[in-house]
């Protein structure tokens, strides 16, 4: 199964903020729960302030429990 062109883009994007040292984990509530998360953020800038493209949050309790990976 291949990874949807939009993933792709994304990743890239996250990979190129890593490179540039443009990477933040941000504690956030979830909106739903109001559960604290910890979400992996790209920080970029514009109009001299700085704005956070959320990617995903880091997993609670043991993640290789919660996926399944590809066969």
């Amino acid at each position: 199964m291949a990874i949807p062109e939009p993933f792709r883009r994304n990743f890239d994007t996250l990979l190129r903020a890593a490179e540039e040292g443009d990477l933040a984990l941000l504690e956030c509530t979830d909106a739903v729960t109001g559960a604290p998360r910890y979400v992996l953020c790209a920080v970029g800038r514009e109009a001299g302030a700085y704005v956070m493209t959320p990617f995903g949050h880091l997993h609670d309790g043991n993640p290789f429990e919660a996926y399944v990976p590809p066969a």
